[in-house]
């Protein structure tokens, strides 16, 4: 998957990336460019990142659900 970003390697193995936080409703990317932010996700760390920009890195550990407070 070198090489790959975060958003291709969720759809590998799922058909979305997240739920909406407004209607619950899932999502799997708009515009595969980083400008819908359709594709938020978090590191383990709690950071957001746009899976659709961001290239996948060996040891990333990733939350498709908000990191609950």
């Amino acid at each position: 998957m070198t090489g790959d970003t975060v958003l291709s390697a969720i759809l590998l193995t799922t058909r979305r990336v997240r739920n909406t936080e407004f209607s619950g409703e899932p999502r799997a990317g708009f515009c595969l460019m980083g400008a819908c932010q359709d594709c938020w996700v978090q590191l383990e760390d709690g950071t957001r990142i746009r899976a659709c920009s961001t290239i996948i890195k060996d040891g990333m550990r990733i939350q498709t659900r908000p990191i609950e407070a």
